[in-house]
């Protein structure tokens, strides 16, 4: 999920400066796990089909790659965007429609068909029936200089913040790359793993709000498709429209996860399979991929 985070490994390890640590509510909410580093999220190695780790997805992750960034403790309540920025928080429902139903619109592809795609569009990984093991767009794909910069996770039925990270300003970053002389996988930043406690499964709707900066030219028809499974079986298809996007704009919007209701048996599968539950997020911009995420998760923090 929810995107798309902040996480920056090289050459396949975690990077010990990007840490989550869990807010300090009066109460704990009973899907963060009681670990440290915080157990929401500890970046670590992808599986073995995966071939480079690092900061990606959005809840999956929903919201995007923040490359080279950290975590904090989550904050108040948001201030206003700066003058010239995309403006209020915008709510994003994602559009209708049944996991089985998505997973087939058309014809089905296989991933090895639609790495020989010059374009790929969405109806082509809607006709997707598992999880993708290679990115299926380069990073330079991205020409509009789209960048992730800010991501949160809450509970809208207690309104409690489960965990908020962030990219370091400018001056940090540069300070970083200063210390950081290791040269980084070109994959780096579209990859993140996830830890969330037994209770998370059961959480009926969560709200992933993405702050993101668009560069020189305008974003029209951004839009995101993210898709989760568990093993090979499709779990949910969100699909979300971002709009149009003004040039050098900072925007900030909070996507809707309604969670579908899981059985008992398959909540106790994901449970005690960690990482075998798995997402890929797809970026369009006028129905070009230019962005693909991936995330996995395990439920079992706190055990």
């Amino acid at each position: 999920m929810l995107w798309h985070l902040l996480l920056r490994p090289a050459n396949n390890e975690p990077d010990p400066r990007c840490r989550c640590r869990v807010p300090v509510p009066p109460r704990v909410h009973p899907a963060v796990a009681q670990q440290r580093p915080h157990p929401l999220t500890r970046a670590a190695p992808p599986p073995a089909p995966i071939a480079t780790a690092g900061g990606g997805g959005h809840l999956g992750g929903g919201g995007g790659a923040m490359s080279g960034s950290r975590a904090r403790a989550a904050a108040g309540p948001d201030k206003k965007p700066p003058p010239g920025s995309g403006g209020a928080l915008s709510r994003l429902r994602g559009r209708s429609g049944s996991a089985d139903a998505a997973a087939r619109p058309g014809a089905p592809w296989t991933e090895s068909e639609l790495l020989e795609l010059e374009t790929v569009r969405p109806e082509h990984v809607l006709g997707l029936c598992r999880v993708t093991e290679n990115y299926l767009c380069k990073p330079e794909d991205n020409i509009y200089n789209i960048d992730f910069t800010r991501f949160k996770i809450r509970d809208l039925e207690t309104g409690t913040v489960l965990f908020e990270i962030a990219k370091p300003s400018a001056a940090e970053q540069d300070n970083e790359d200063e210390d950081d002389s290791s040269e980084l996988d070109s994959s780096a930043g579209r990859f993140v793993r996830y830890q969330f406690t037994p209770a998370f499964l059961r959480l009926r709707t969560v709200g992933a709000t993405v702050e993101f900066t668009v560069g020189e030219k305008p974003v029209s028809n951004f839009r995101m498709i993210e898709r989760h499974y568990f093993r090979d079986r499709l779990l949910k298809n969100f699909d979300f429209d971002f709009g149009f996007c003004i040039p050098s704009s900072r925007n900030t919007c909070e996507h809707i996860y309604e969670f579908p209701q899981l059985s008992e048996d398959l909540i106790r599968l994901m449970v005690e399979n960690p990482y075998e539950t798995r997402s890929d997020s797809f970026y369009f911009v006028d129905n070009k991929l230019i962005m693909h995420n991936k995330a996995d998760y395990a439920y079992n923090g706190g055990q």
